[in-house]
C-alpha cells in the first residue's frame, strides 16, 4: 500500500521525526495530491520569517547561521534551517558540507537542520526546497534558508525569503566588483563578514553603501541597512538581529508581507512549470491556466503539469 503524505496536524503534533517524513515525502512522493494538500495548507498558514542568507563560499554563511540560530533558541525562538548544498555528482543528493558546520543540540525539539541538494538550479533553491520552506514556515518562528553560496547567481532566494541577507567579505573587491550582474539589486539587509579584520571589513562596507545608492529598490521605500559583524568573536551578531528585526516590521506594515508572498506563490509555479516543460510549456500553460481552477500554488502546479503532460501524450 502506497504510503500517503502526512497531513499539516500530523507533522505539528510529530515532533521531529513527522517533520522529517514529510520532508522525505516531497523528494519521493513529487507531484502527488496528497502532497500538494500537505504543502497548500502549510503555504496558507505561514508562521515564521524566513531569512535567505546567500553570498560567497568562503564568506562565513555557516558560522553567521550558527551564531543566529543560538541567538534565536536562547531567545525562546523555534528554528528550522535548510542547508542547500552542492549536489553529489554520484547520487544527485546534498553533500551535507554545511550542515557539519552548524552545530546543535540533537535533543532540542525547537530546532532542525536540514540539508538539501542544489540539483539543477543555478540559483541553488530547487522545487523540492521551496517545498521544504513553505512546509517549515509553517512549524517555527524563524526559517533560515542558507544558499549553496555561487557568487552572483543567487536570485532565486527571493522566490522563498521574507528578508535577503547578503553576506559579503573585506577584500572581495570594490563598489563596481558589487555592481556585476545587478547582485546589490537582491538584499535586504547586507552584512561585511570578519569584521575582527578591521580596517579592509571597514572599507568594504563603505563600498558596499556606495554601490547600493545606485539602485533603486522596486518594492520602494526601505533603505537596506550594511552591518559589520564577526561571527567568530560574536560582534555585530546584534546589529544584524536588529536589522532583520527592522526589515520584518517593515514588511508587516501596509501588507507589504503578504504581497511578497504572494508574488512568491506566482513565482513557485512558474518556475516549477518552465523547469520541467521549458519556456514553450509555460506559454502554452498561461493559456489554460484560468481554467484550472485550483487554489494553492502546489495543487495548481500539480493541476497545470498534468495537463501540459496530457497534451504533450495527444499530441
Amino acid at each position: 500500500m502506497t504510503r500517503l503524505a502526512p497531513t499539516l496536524e500530523a507533522v505539528r503534533s510529530g515532533g521531529k521525526r513527522a517533520l522529517a517524513d514529510a520532508l522525505a515525502a516531497i523528494e519521493t512522493r513529487a507531484g502527488s495530491a496528497d502532497l500538494a494538500a500537505l504543502l497548500d495548507a502549510a503555504a496558507d498558514a505561514p508562521r515564521g520569517q524566513v531569512i535567505g542568507l546567500t553570498g560567497p563560499p568562503g564568506v562565513g554563511k555557516s558560522t553567521l547561521t550558527d551564531a543566529l540560530v543560538r541567538r534565536w533558541r536562547a531567545a525562546g525562538l523555534t528554528v528550522g534551517v535548510v542547508a542547500v548544498d552542492p549536489s553529489s555528482l554520484r547520487t544527485g543528493g546534498a553533500l551535507l558540507g554545511d550542515r557539519a558546520r552548524i552545530s546543535t543540540d540533537p535533543e532540542d525539539r525547537g530546532v532542525f537542520i536540514r540539508s538539501m541538494a542544489a540539483r539543477d538550479r543555478l540559483g541553488g533553491v530547487s522545487d523540492q526546497t521551496v517545498a521544504a520552506v513553505a512546509l517549515m514556515r509553517a512549524l517555527f518562528d524563524r526559517v533560515l534558508v542558507e544558499t549553496v553560496g555561487i557568487g552572483q547567481s543567487e536570485a532565486d532566494i527571493a522566490f522563498v525569503a521574507d528578508t535577503v541577507l547578503l553576506c559579503i567579505q573585506p577584500g572581495s573587491g570594490d563598489s563596481l566588483q558589487f555592481m556585476k550582474a545587478g547582485v546589490m539589486e537582491l538584499p535586504d539587509v547586507v552584512v561585511v563578514t570578519k569584521a575582527d579584520m578591521g580596517a579592509p571589513a571597514t572599507r568594504a562596507k563603505a563600498d558596499v553603501e556606495g554601490a547600493l545608492t545606485l539602485y533603486e529598490r522596486r518594492d520602494g521605500g526601505w533603505t537596506t541597512p550594511v552591518a559589520l559583524a564577526s561571527a567568530r568573536d560574536g560582534t555585530g551578531v546584534d546589529a544584524v538581529e536588529s536589522a532583520l528585526a527592522d526589515h520584518a516590521r517593515w514588511l508587516d506594515g501596509d501588507a507589504r508581507r503578504a504581497a511578497r508572498r504572494e508574488r512568491q506563490a506566482r513565482d513557485w509555479v512558474t518556475q516549477a512549470i518552465r523547469a520541467r516543460f521549458g519556456s514553450d510549456g509555460l506559454a502554452a500553460a498561461r493559456r489554460f491556466e484560468a481554467a484550472v481552477g485550483a487554489a494553492g500554488p502546489f495543487a495548481r502546479e500539480r493541476a497545470l503539469a498534468l495537463e501540459l503532460a496530457r497534451r504533450l501524450t495527444r499530441d
